[in-house]
């Protein structure tokens, strides 16, 4: 008995909902990558119009996934744009990854100039992705026994948020006194990193981003 029967005997208006969720996001990345080839060809609308003999209306329904192309209607824009049926597709066939950590199951690291009491908890990491960035979001708490250490300057920009406790935030040449629900967004070249601790247990998110590299 397949998945989808199981399903379907124990609860059919969840996978009725299901189906109809997948044909959205189907039609939606249909009509994405229709709009993304007609403007690489500084086509207008009205002009794709004229090549394939599909309305107007229909083209922008179609652009904007309020409606499922039929066969016929794809091989005529196909034609039309110069790529293949297969092409409409791509971006709903691409993997996509997410990363599930639980509370208290982040991967404890060592960050490079870190120093005593510092505790960097990565909450996730992808790997190659679509998007051409890198993100990686990390829970740091400073306890009693922390030491004030050298600031840290790497690449990408970097945005805190502070859950708990207080600290003056160097960045450059200026310092910030930051209180639980203050954040700090910053670009990560410059030197940067807690300057006073002024009440702990002190306790930030940390989420970096930077390019991704080939």
């Amino acid at each position: 008995m397949s998945e989808k029967t199981t399903a379907l005997k124990q609860n059919p208006h969840r996978v009725d909902r299901q189906e109809r969720q997948e044909e959205k996001t189907l039609e939606l990345s249909i009509g994405r990558e229709v709009k993304a080839f007609r403007k690489t060809l500084g086509l207008t609308v009205a002009d794709l119009s004229d090549a394939t003999g599909i309305s107007i209306g229909m083209l922008s329904k179609i652009e904007n996934g309020m409606t499922s192309p039929s066969l016929t209607t794809l091989q005529s824009l196909s034609a039309a744009l110069g790529v293949q049926i297969s092409s409409f597709f791509r971006e709903y066939e691409e993997t996509r990854s997410a990363v599930h950590v639980k509370a208290g199951e982040g991967l404890e690291i060592e960050r490079r100039g870190s120093r005593a009491g510092h505790q960097y908890s990565l909450l996730g990491h992808l790997g190659g992705n679509s998007s051409g960035l890198m993100v990686e979001p990390y829970m740091i708490t400073l306890t009693s026994d922390s030491d004030i250490f050298p600031t840290f300057q790497h690449d990408g920009l970097e945005f805190l948020y502070v859950l708990e406790g207080e600290v003056e935030y160097r960045h450059g040449d200026n310092s910030y006194h930051l209180r639980p629900g203050d954040s700090l967004y910053f670009d990560a070249n410059a030197p940067h990193g807690p300057d006073n601790l002024l009440q702990l247990p002190i306790r930030f998110l940390s989420i970096i981003s930077y390019p991704q590299k080939d």
